[in-house]
């Protein structure tokens, strides 16, 4: 099993540390783990910088990495909340870094952050889902040092009502082309599992999703269980890759060293 999104205390939002998720990630028979803890600059309205000492981060990794070689592969990523103002300074955050990993998600609308903002409180839900997806295909489009996009339909977690999450085919279009321009640039996606803990009823992203996906020649996937506990790692992991299965992906991925390596599905 391979989970390729898990956060520690690095993240603003995680108070575990790096060891323990390692701990449990071993106990759980876990092959692989990326870490891929928060960058968010700029993040929320009073524009804070959500990042961690990188010299810190890989101390921390290398330690844990050949304390436990053994019995797990770790490896060091970074999971970058992405807004299209910040383009030029991510890049100069990656390129001065040896990520092994580089996940690309949409935290912040219109410089707001989504969840801490409550960006889609008092927003008619087609308008949040069209300005969120406007800002996800910018950033694609115009960004390229990433290479898988996290959480494709995240903002479905911040609806008051899930039952205002508007319809599929309200919004096909916007995915279409996000997921076009993903397979041309060689991209991926990630399946994030966290939907389910969140009460959707369905993964990060949704099955329409992965299934037009496929359709469109995506091959490039990742699985992550976004846990910022250590009883949340490798979380549904056996239902998505049976999922995958059925849909017909025969692959997931894992990378090192931003290069992809495919797995089979078993």
């Amino acid at each position: 099993m391979y989970d390729f999104h898990l956060h520690s205390e690095y993240s603003i939002d995680s108070k575990t540390s790096m060891e323990d998720m390692v701990v449990t990630a071993i106990d759980k028979n876990m092959k692989s783990i990326c870490f891929t803890d928060h960058v968010d600059f700029d993040s929320t309205a009073q524009r804070i910088d959500f990042v961690f000492r990188t010299s810190d981060y890989f101390k921390n990794i290398r330690q844990v990495k050949y304390k436990y070689m053994k019995d797990i592969e770790i490896l060091a990523g970074v999971e970058i909340g992405i807004q299209p103002h910040l383009l030029e300074r991510y890049n100069r955050f990656i390129e001065s870094n040896d990520f092994d990993f580089v996940l690309m998600s949409i935290h912040s609308v219109n410089k707001l952050d989504i969840y801490s903002d409550n960006f889609t409180k008092g927003v008619k839900p087609i308008t949040a889902l069209e300005e969120y997806y406007k800002d996800m295909y910018y950033c694609i489009k115009n960004f390229n040092n990433f290479d898988v996009l996290g959480h494709l339909d995240y903002i479905d977690r911040y609806f008051e009502d899930y039952s205002s999450i508007p319809k599929y085919d309200d919004y096909y279009y916007p995915i279409e082309c996000i997921l076009k321009l993903l397979i041309e640039n060689g991209k991926g996606i990630e399946i994030n599992t966290a939907g389910m803990r969140y009460g959707l009823g369905y993964f990060h992203p949704k099955i329409q999703i992965l299934k037009l996906y496929k359709e469109l020649g995506g091959e490039i996937i990742t699985i992550g269980s976004d846990s910022h506990t250590p009883e949340n790692i490798g979380y549904e992991y056996r239902t998505v890759e049976k999922m995958l299965k059925e849909i017909g992906f025969k692959y997931i991925h894992i990378f090192k060293e931003r290069k992809k390596y495919p797995i089979n599905i078993i």
